[in-house]
């Protein structure tokens, strides 16, 4: 099987839909001989800052000399980004192979007359026989959805449960309060295991709590609050926290200074062994995570960013408020229908100065661009120039053509459209 081959079968699969629950890739995984049962794990659960924490948490791990799984999703730049170790992606032909043998798998669940997979559950089990062929010390994974019923949830070698931020998203299926939400996440908590998370509110902060005490295990939560800054801009954040000075972060944004307190708390647990002082700070600086209030360009700046609930959106604000509060600031954006949009609207658009919204490449999933086109436009300024474009292309365009050197592009939302604002910029770079 090629790799064209592959994604050709998977784009099959995706047509099953998605389906919570364990029984699938239960089946699935025994097919293949659970190979997740012979590696050792670190879940990340959460509802914004899971991909950064994960990203935080493996680099260290590989900075101390363990071969590290990472297992993320959506991918930003290249659907093979969503398995790597040691930050290298798995390759087109690897992926090929564990496909095909995957495929194989499936054939014979179906003859057993059992539930054919998910495309999640299948990328899921993909990913834990590269990281099982491929011997990996540790793998850092973070959950699709929830956590309880999540595929990823079917590990049992859990060595820490860690939570990034937990507010409101996917409310017709993890519950409609704040409280229920948690409940869902904190499903990923096993016996034996440590937990950390980042800051929380006191509701959420009690559910983990609770599950902590009827598990027996050990909890920290991060203290975000004691990080001092000492410098930050939007390139990068050098601070300092409780023991660890002489912090530094390419990754900017003062919602990324909770994601690294809360991998710091881990390694600070001991529950890894060789983790030194150096390595974390080795590991912290070198750590990068596409998307996430990324600069892609200085001349102008254009930053993109996934913000797409009203927590991440609240975030993003703040953050261009304090780098960019100066400047002209031209807005690009595209969201899926079933997210928070008129939210989002009404927190983003009184910054902008122009904005222009698109449709995502996802058909089936996208608002429609004059939709979020109205939305904006009842929330941004009087003069405030906003433009249902449609087209990604057209619309990098048309920002880049109004916005001076002196002012700023921000594109945000999904993160499933900002690989192709990059790869779309990098093009019209080489024309020029």
């Amino acid at each position: 099987m090629t790799y064209k081959e592959a994604r050709v079968y998977l784009d099959k699969v995706s047509k099953y839909g998605s389906v919570l629950g364990l029984d699938s890739i239960r089946n699935l995984l025994n097919e293949l001989g659970n190979p997740q049962d012979h590696l050792k794990f670190i879940h990340v659960a959460g509802t914004n800052g899971k991909g950064s924490t994960l990203s935080f948490i493996s680099t260290i791990l590989s900075e101390a000399g363990y071969r590290t799984g990472r297992y993320t999703s959506p991918a930003v730049m290249s659907y093979l980004e969503m398995i790597q170790i040691d930050g290298e992606w798995i390759s087109e032909e690897g992926f090929a192979e564990l496909v095909e043998k995957v495929k194989k798998a499936i054939a014979r669940m179906e003859t057993k007359g059992q539930a054919s997979p998910t495309i999640f559950e299948v990328e899921t089990a993909i990913a834990f026989l590269y990281f099982y062929k491929k011997d990996c010390d540790y793998v850092v994974i973070e959950t699709g959805l929830g956590g309880i019923e999540d595929a990823t949830n079917v590990i049992k070698n859990t060595v820490a449960a860690v939570f990034s931020t937990i507010s409101y998203d996917h409310m017709g299926i993890l519950g409609d309060t704040i409280e229920e939400i948690a409940e869902k996440k904190a499903g990923i908590i096993k016996p034996g295991s440590v937990i950390v998370s980042a800051k929380q509110s006191r509701e959420v902060s009690q559910v983990l709590k609770r599950r902590a005490q009827e598990l027996d295990c050990p909890i920290v939560f991060a203290r975000p609050e004691e990080a001092v800054i000492e410098e930050e801009n939007y390139l990068g954040i050098h601070f300092s926290y409780k023991e660890l000075d002489g912090i530094k972060t390419k990754l900017s944004g003062k919602y990324q200074i909770e994601n690294a307190v809360t991998a710091l708390e881990l390694m600070r647990l001991g529950v890894i062994p060789g983790i030194t002082e150096d390595i974390i700070r080795r590991g912290i600086e070198r750590t990068q995570w596409p998307g996430r209030f990324q600069c892609i360009c200085e001349s102008p700046v254009f930053m993109i960013d996934g913000a797409h609930n009203e927590d991440a959106a609240l975030k993003l604000y703040d953050s261009v408020k304090k780098y960019f509060s100066e400047m002209k600031r031209t807005f690009i954006c595209g969201v899926f229908k079933d997210k928070e949009y008129e939210k989002i609207c009404r927190i983003m658009a009184p910054l902008a100065d122009r904005i222009y919204t698109v449709n995502l490449p996802n058909k089936e999933r996208t608002l429609d661009a004059q939709t979020l086109c109205d939305s904006m436009r009842k929330y941004c300024k009087e003069e405030c120039e906003v433009e249902a474009v449609g087209g990604i292309p057209s619309a990098i365009e048309k920002a880049l053509s109004n916005t001076k050197n002196d002012e700023m592009i921000l594109a945000f939302g999904s993160l499933s459209y900002l690989g192709e604002i990059i790869q779309c910029l990098d093009k019209m770079r080489d024309i020029v």
